[in-house]
């Protein structure tokens, strides 16, 4: 009883820096840009107006174009659905897990919730999550244009917690017109951390900087990956590396951009929004941003120009490159309605119509048919990003399993210690001790 509280507690108060984020600090992945300004017209609806009126409550994290494009989908579907009334909650990506926090210890979740990697094994090992594994046995659920590698990314054992709504691959983002004129030259594709680190001098001469800064909880096990290592153990109840050789190289490597100006400084950076709009990329400051690849679309369209987009550096050390669901959606086990839940997640991930609307923002869709269908009706940076999550999927390995319980507080301890080693407060190989010591006291709890 006590673990669950502690549970409950981390769920209520931290802040998860895990989520489908890019290096200029957006949470869940972004809005989208291309919901459209006409109301929806739908054909005649197929179902029965006579069966039972159902509600389902809905929450989801974004901003504001989100939130209205995914209005937009729930109009579409109560109307091929009269029976059925969507009640939606929406949030920014930190106050959709502090108000979903207090309905786990009510055990009263929405129906569908929208779900990030970061917080699935907390959920799933509360019971708050409803096993999705027999609506897509019966076809509630249509997986018959998805590949069960789609799938398996919201599987904790031999449980489906959370259906993937969309495939995503870290990318860096640069701006080639500023390089060149800084006298840079574009990288290739199979640029290297010693390639991104010569070009600091390059754009610091003019006033620029490399990037905003790089999200630790995203790219220190991304870092790990191409070294043949994982930053969790398998039974989550440690660190997965046992040497801090890997930190000690990739904090000393941080810190030297960080030292040099490469980056934004840490006043800077804490008065960030965490939006594109306030991004250094966006604003013409940093020739890179490093993120998901779902994040691409918006960062462009906020910027007005064209950037080009490269894998991360290192993405073929030990095939480090991975695909990653941008997010999920779960049923709570709370739900009275679970078969009309799943219909409509099928309806999000199958449905050409509905993905009109989404258009790829919440990833590039899991659905074979799909993506064919919104192909021809793609823009060229649309078009960017989905060829660049199909070349991804040919050059990737499988991803890590989901993060074990406690590590949101690990992920909140390992920006800490980093922030305290871009202070001078740490030195790195301090900071790989005391992270090593902290984190593995947060995961022992995991020990059975």
């Amino acid at each position: 009883m006590k673990r669950v509280l502690t549970i409950l507690l981390t769920l209520a108060l931290s802040v998860s820096l895990a989520a489908c984020a890019g290096g200029n600090g957006n949470k869940g992945a972004g809005n989208a840009t291309n919901a459209p300004s006409e109301p929806v017209k739908t054909e005649t609806p197929t179902t029965d107006d006579k069966k039972e009126p159902v509600t389902l409550k809905i929450a989801w994290w974004g901003g504001q174009s989100r939130h209205d494009y995914t209005l937009k989908v729930i109009e579409l579907y109560e109307s091929l659905n009269p029976h059925v009334t969507i009640e939606p909650e929406y949030a920014s990506f930190d106050d959709h897990w502090k108000k979903l926090a207090p309905k786990v210890a009510a055990n009263n979740l929405p129906d569908i919730i929208q779900m990030d990697i970061s917080y699935l094994s907390q959920y799933g090992s509360l019971g708050q999550l409803e096993d999705l594994t027999p609506y897509t046995q019966n076809g509630a659920i249509d997986i018959s244009n998805i590949s069960e590698a789609a799938i398996s990314g919201g599987k904790i054992g031999n449980e489906l917690f959370a259906f993937n709504l969309g495939s995503n691959a870290l990318l860096s983002v640069i701006d080639k017109d500023m390089l060149e004129k800084a006298g840079g030259t574009m990288p290739t594709q199979d640029w290297t951390w010693d390639d991104f680190t010569a070009l600091g001098p390059v754009l610091k001469a003019q006033g620029k900087i490399l990037t905003q800064d790089l999200r630790h909880d995203v790219f220190f096990p991304f870092y790990l990956r191409g070294k043949n290592q994982l930053m969790y153990a398998a039974d989550g109840t440690s660190l997965g590396y046992d040497d801090d050789k890997y930190f000690i190289d990739f904090y000393n490597m941080y810190k030297g951009w960080y030292d040099n100006g490469n980056l934004l400084s840490l006043d800077k950076l804490a008065q960030k929004k965490g939006t594109p709009e306030d991004g250094e990329l966006e604003l013409g400051n940093a020739v890179s941003t490093w993120g998901w690849s779902n994040q691409y679309i918006l960062s462009s369209t906020v910027a007005k120009r064209p950037f080009e987009i490269l894998p991360v550096p290192g993405w073929n050390e030990n095939k480090a490159l991975f695909l990653k669901p941008s997010m999920y959606f779960s049923i709570s086990k709370n739900s009275k309605v679970k078969d009309e839940a799943a219909k409509f997640i099928s309806f999000w991930v199958n449905d050409v119509e509905a993905n009109k609307i989404i258009m790829g923002e919440r990833g590039v869709p899991v659905s074979s048919a799909v993506k064919e269908a919104l192909k021809p009706l793609l823009t060229p940076e649309q078009t960017k990003v989905f060829d660049y999550v199909a070349w991804a999927e040919q050059n990737s390995s499988q991803m890590n399993p989901p993060n074990p319980i406690g590590a949101v507080e690990v992920d909140k301890l390992l920006k800490d210690t980093a922030e305290q080693i871009l202070y001078n407060k740490l030195s790195v190989a301090d900071g790989a001790a005391k992270f090593r010591l902290d984190a593995n006291k947060i995961l022992a709890a995991n020990k059975k």
